[in-house]
């Protein structure tokens, strides 16, 4: 027998579970039961294409079993088993990184801590809401050792080996006196119902119950050991569309998503001609807490004829689309297909594209507070598919949401075309990290002027790679505000001359600030503020964002062009000041605060303030 320490994660879930979690214990259930089904999924495939296991007469069931004498419930199967590696890796420590984050993302709140017990692979410890002992008895297929896994989940576990003769596992529960409710047969009934009736294996429910025979003197009670099955035990997504109601796609989703929320939409579809298969999707309400990891888990589950193949291969879907949760049952795969086959396989190739449109299709339809939702959780992902997909572009254009300039809320493109120049047919755009510097930049006062839409992009290190790169949408060009003139009502002649009238004072400028600008001109971009800041569009770095991005390296910084606004009195002022000390202060003031204005920092934050200070002091 040896003795282990939990992983300090667990310990804290433990800990958790023992003394926190009680709105919504039940749930201990439906991820046994759900553990119990991926074993049996697991060996059912090892049957089928393992030589070793093909002549076994086996047939996969889920037991539960209630003893109100013992004060226990058992749950246990004929799956896969586990051996003592196995046992020590899922149930000692959380068997997947993220430990950290996921101990980080409980809220406290008892009702989404439960909800995200299941999310993060941790489901088996939700027994301790309501065990004070629990033994996992345990013996993988094709190995002859079993072996035990004991815990009262106070911080220690015991591993030591026992004999058992058939492969599976089986979860003894003792019960704390103040959870005997699991020990009714109606009770666990009920909740296996809830949860589990659509588990593809039937779940059978052994209980004991008082019997009366006989009359009068003759009359006899005695305790009748009693079973039976308690699921529908037909995977959900086999049945026609047509005899399912919503209830039902709801109930299955619980079960995969390990949750109590209803998903935002779903869609089931039957595919036949070609290629058959069927698919069930589900999109979430919330994101999954690994939605930006590189090591996301996978949520949908491939089938072959029935036959469960995997549940985590990312090639199922395009990596934007992970936070979808569901089914692909194919027809046509072969039963042994292996990972690298599935990577290159023809008919998945198209049951991922057909997959991919429908699911988009099904976004789009979206409507109100469930059209909100999904772009609070999901909106940074789509661009993801916007720069990935160019299959689907048009259409992740019509589901992505923007900021605006004018309009509250997010809008969609469709939307911010209706409101324009129909004769540009532009799409005007600026990005940066803090929305409420870009609401306020001075490259937005001519359009505010003018009453042109501009779109608020804020997610600065995915918009700088995404939108540069879309070009047109429904033969509307996105233009980046920074790198084209602003709309104004002067000729060329009109701001030709302008700038010749202050062509001395921008080459002062130049010459005080050096290498700290590429250029320094006039501009008719700005109404209230005396200067700004913009990248040079003709630089060739401006146009190489994304293939840096491929390379894993930083963007290099594109040289910035000074503009400065000819009708502020404090650039009338400078055009014929003559102190050259306090000339250069208010160049380098100039500079820095059209700097500031954009969300950018000042190379020398002191001197800025100095400079600030010493112009102050002299005119009051």
């Amino acid at each position: 027998m040896a003795k282990h320490q939990f992983q300090t994660e667990i310990g804290q879930l433990l800990k958790l579970m023992t003394h926190s979690l009680y709105s919504n214990k039940e749930i201990f259930i439906r991820e046994l039961i759900s553990n119990s089904s991926d074993a049996i999924d697991k060996f059912n495939y090892m049957q089928l294409t393992n030589e070793k296991f093909k002549d076994e007469n086996w047939t996969g069931k889920i037991n539960v079993n209630l003893d109100e004498e013992d004060g226990s419930l058992t749950i246990g199967d004929n799956g896969l088993g586990m051996n003592e590696e196995d046992l020590i890796n899922h149930l000692g420590t959380i068997a997947k990184s993220g430990t950290k984050s996921f101990v980080e993302s409980l809220t406290g709140d008892a009702k989404k801590d439960s909800n995200l017990i299941g999310q993060f692979g941790v489901g088996f410890y939700s027994v301790f809401m309501v065990a004070q002992m629990v033994d996992v008895v345990t013996k993988k297929a094709g190995e002859e050792q079993a072996y035990m896994f004991s815990t009262d989940g106070t911080g220690e576990f015991e591993v030591k080996p026992v004999t058992k003769e058939e492969h599976g596992t089986v979860v003894y529960i003792k019960l704390k006196e103040e959870e005997k409710e699991f020990l009714s047969k109606w009770r666990v009934q009920e909740v296996i119902k809830k949860y589990s009736n659509h588990i593809a294996y039937p779940i059978m429910l052994h209980y004991t119950e008082e019997e009366t025979t006989g009359e009068g003197d003759d009359k006899v009670t005695k305790k009748v050991k009693k079973s039976e099955k308690v699921n529908e035990a037909t995977a959900l997504w086999t049945l026609p569309k047509a005899s399912l109601k919503r209830e039902d796609y709801i109930e299955f989703y619980k079960t995969i998503s390990h949750g109590d929320d209803e998903p935002l939409t779903y869609l089931h579809n039957k595919v036949e001609g070609a290629n058959e298969f069927t698919t069930l999707f589900y999109i979430p309400k919330t994101a999954p807490f690994d939605l930006y990891r590189a090591d996301y888990q996978s949520n949908v589950k491939l089938y072959v004829k029935r036959v469960f193949i995997t549940d985590d291969d990312k090639e199922l879907l395009p990596t934007y689309l992970r936070f979808v949760k569901g089914i692909i049952d194919s027809e046509d795969l072969p039963l042994n297909v292996s990972r690298e086959i599935l990577q290159e396989n023809r008919i998945l190739a198209n049951i991922k594209q057909h997959s991919t449109k429908k699911i988009l299709q099904a976004i789009k339809k979206l409507k109100d507070e469930n059209a909100k939702i999904f772009t609070e959780q999901y909106n940074k992902v789509i661009k993801e598919g916007i720069f990935q997909d160019h299959t689907n572009k048009e259409l992740l254009l019509e589901i992505v949401r923007y900021k605006s300039s004018t309009e509250e809320g997010m809008v969609g493109l469709d939307d911010y075309i209706s409101r324009g120049d129909s004769e540009k047919k532009e799409i005007y755009y600026i990005i940066g990290e803090d929305e409420k510097v870009l609401r306020n930049s001075p490259l937005l006062e001519a359009y505010k002027k003018a009453n042109i839409e501009v779109l608020i992009l804020d997610d600065k290190e995915i918009d700088e790679i995404v939108t540069p790169a879309i070009g047109t949408f429904k033969e509307w060009t996105f233009k980046d505000i920074t790198t084209i003139d602003a709309p104004d009502s002067k000729t060329e002649k009109e701001k030709e001359e302008i700038s010749k009238e202050f062509k001395s004072l921008t080459e002062k400028i130049k010459e005080v600030l050096g290498e700290e600008v590429k250029e320094v001109k006039t501009t008719t971009r700005l109404t209230s503020s005396p200067s700004c800041v913009v990248k040079d569009s003709s630089d060739p770095m401006a146009g190489m964002a994304h293939m840096f991005m491929q390379m894993g390296q930083d963007m290099p910084e594109i040289p910035l062009i000074l503009e400065i606004n000819p009708d502020h009195d404090m650039i009338k002022k400078l055009n014929s000041l003559e102190n050259k000390d306090k000339f250069s202060d208010m160049a380098w003031i100039l500079l820095d605060s059209a700097k500031l204005s954009e969300g950018l920092e000042p190379k020398d934050k002191s001197a800025f303030a100095l400079r600030v200070a010493k112009i102050a002091t002299e005119a009051i």
